[in-house]
């Protein structure tokens, strides 16, 4: 029995649902999108084209936006260091964390955590939620487009 291609597109979407669950639970252990294909019965370039397709964004790029959401929040709490976060977010190359943390937030993690200390230092401290929200980082490269409409 034949599925129609609705059918098979919601199946795919489950999947893939499936999949950014997967990367939103499991961001600090190894990742690579071949481990998440297997998961879901797929190749890693149809889920690769799905994920895209359905999210705007690779399953990597996901994974490393949930990674840097996160490493942001350690980040402002200050009790670790830039490289205690890089591999505390599940990351194992601090010089690819430096560069796309600089990619999406728009400054790198070293002068993040500064001037998240020097802003909690002068009172400048906001309830969680808000912070959360407003620093939310932002995909490939648009951190100086958002930068500039910000200012």
């Amino acid at each position: 029995m034949a599925s129609t291609p609705a059918e098979q597109h919601l199946r795919d979407l489950a999947l893939l649902r499936r999949v950014r669950d997967r990367i939103d639970r499991e961001y600090t252990r190894p990742l690579d999108v071949e481990a998440l294909a297997r998961g879901v019965h797929m190749s890693s370039g149809h889920l690769s084209r799905q994920f895209r397709l359905a999210y705007g964004e690779s399953p990597y790029s996901y994974l490393m936006t949930r990674r840097i959401e996160r490493a942001m929040a350690l980040l402002r709490r200050g009790d670790l260091s830039v490289t205690e976060v890089c591999f505390a977010v599940g990351c194992s190359s601090l010089g690819t964390f430096s560069t796309r943390f600089t990619e999406l937030v728009g400054m790198p993690p070293s002068v993040y955590r500064r001037a998240m200390a020097e802003r909690a230092a002068a009172g400048g401290a906001l309830p969680p939620c808000v912070v959360k929200h407003v620093t939310r980082p932002v995909r490939n490269r648009e951190a100086d487009a958002v930068r500039t409409r910000l200012a």
